[in-house]
């Protein structure tokens, strides 16, 4: 629900929080750890110190890395940090003393401040003008040169502990493609998907991201919260581990569905960092100013939700511990109640039969019907997608009328309630089923090797 007061509380505190200033980095290089420390400023009085470190591995070759290339990381990743002590107050100026910004960074940063918290505006009730909402003052002529000679030996793989990430890492496997996990903050997910697949932890690329204290302190006094695009972030602390271990490719495994809108009227996308849109920004930023030899790209662009769950079907030892779950990442858990279990609980209920869709997340979501406003969500029959990672409505509802299909009688409250909302006849539930089945969205930055190994993939009738 929107708030009432959003665009006078934004109003308010940007008047009495004029600027946010990007003062510094530090850098520090220990035996143990790569450590960059961030000094941000909210005026008048507000300081945040947020921090980046990644532990030492033997197969970084630090020695070999120019300092000033770490430092060009550094400076980005501080632009990127800094959207979530912004959005706390929303000052319209930013001033930037710890590197310089010509005019074309200028606007791309502005574009990911303004669509990447689109979900944070709307949801906080705020109406950005995009032409006044922020400007940049920068006062450092510090430049940064970028950096070549990256190797291709390796794909970096940053893992989430999701089904995506799953599906990546066992194809890029079974083509025998080389790959370096790559984790953010890691939590017991990951120690148990990369064990099954045989990565112990020295073996990843490990960055550890610490909030400042003071934006909690913000939050629990009333200051604006909300959603942030993480996966930009994402694509900068993974651009410094391809430094660090000296690799090209860094394949993320967004999907197509991510470029649809949550809200269509207002171009407003929960995924806009996981989009294509970003994606193709993102390959301009790095050849233009960090490294013309980064490869950033979706290794699952091409395909949709549907797609990736039968790929994920065939990876049965991750079945039982991949997690998706949002609200109970941090315990290991599937909650249960949130859009993300029900939007993963009815995909994979596609391939998955029933009992093990039970085992997996300990109980039969279908016959829970207080789910029930959560379906209309995902089906489109809400005014609203739900601000989650979920596929496009059309994908929702293709496997739903599949599951129908297949399960015919005695259909559990969901299902039941789902099937007297729809008039779908078998001849157009697999018409639209094996359309989406047999789809290949050609917008994607695939190098030909990748793109070959995917079509081979989705070839479902040969295989």
């Amino acid at each position: 629900m929107l708030s009432r007061h959003g665009q006078e509380k934004y109003n308010r505190l940007g008047k009495a929080h004029p600027s946010l200033t990007y003062e510094h980095f530090e850098i520090t290089k220990g035996p143990a750890e790569l450590r960059i420390d961030f000094y941000f400023k909210l005026e008048p009085n507000i300081n945040f110190h947020p921090r980046v470190s990644f532990p030492i591995r033997d197969f970084y070759s630090l020695n070999n890395i120019d300092d000033e290339s770490i430092e060009l990381l550094a400076f980005n990743l501080g632009l990127t940090e800094m959207i979530s002590y912004w959005k706390a107050a929303c000052p319209p100026q930013i001033v930037i003393r710890a590197g310089h910004l010509d005019q074309w960074q200028q606007n791309w940063w502005k574009k990911l401040f303004y669509k990447g918290l689109g979900e944070f505006f709307h949801t906080n009730g705020i109406v950005p003008e995009f032409n006044g909402f922020l400007n940049f003052k920068v006062e450092s002529d510090k430049t940064f040169k970028s950096f070549a000679g990256l190797s291709d030996k390796e794909v970096i793989l940053p893992v989430g502990g999701g089904k995506d990430s799953v599906v990546s890492m066992e194809l890029l496997r079974k083509h025998d493609f080389e790959i370096r996990p790559f984790i953010i903050n890691p939590a017991q997910v990951h120690n148990k998907i990369l064990g099954i697949a045989g990565y112990p932890e020295e073996e990843w690329i490990v960055a550890k991201r610490v909030i400042a204290p003071e934006l909690l302190q913000l939050n629990q006094k009333g200051y604006l919260n909300g959603h942030t695009p993480f996966s930009a972030i994402v694509a900068i602390v993974s651009s410094m581990g391809a430094l660090l271990s000296n690799n090209k490719f860094i394949a993320l495994s967004n999907e197509s569905s991510a470029n649809e809108p949550t809200i269509p009227e207002t171009g407003v996308n929960h995924q806009y960092s996981k989009s294509i849109e970003f994606e193709s920004d993102f390959r301009n930023y790095t050849r233009r100013f960090i490294s013309p030899d980064l490869d950033y790209f979706s290794l699952l662009r091409p395909l949709n939700e549907l797609q990736i769950a039968k790929l994920f079907s065939s990876f049965k030892p991750f079945h039982l511990d991949f997690r998706s779950c949002n609200t109970g990442s941090k315990k290991g858990i599937w909650c249960c109640s949130c859009p993300k279990c029900l939007f993963t609980f009815i995909i994979l209920s596609t391939f998955i039969p029933a009992e093990k869709m039970k085992k997996i997340f300990g109980k039969d979501l279908f016959g829970d019907e207080e789910l029930l406003d959560t379906l209309w969500q995902l089906t489109g029959d809400s005014k609203e997608k739900p601000f989650e990672c979920v596929g496009t409505i059309e994908e929702v509802n293709a496997a739903l009328d599949r599951i129908i299909l297949e399960r015919k009688d005695d259909l559990p409250v969901l299902l039941k309630t789902y099937k007297s909302n729809r008039k779908s006849g078998k001849k157009t539930v697999e018409k639209v089923f094996n359309h989406l089945m047999d789809a290949y969205d050609p917008d994607n930055f695939l190098r030909p090797a990748f793109e070959k190994m995917i079509m081979q993939e989705i070839q479902w009738k040969n295989s």
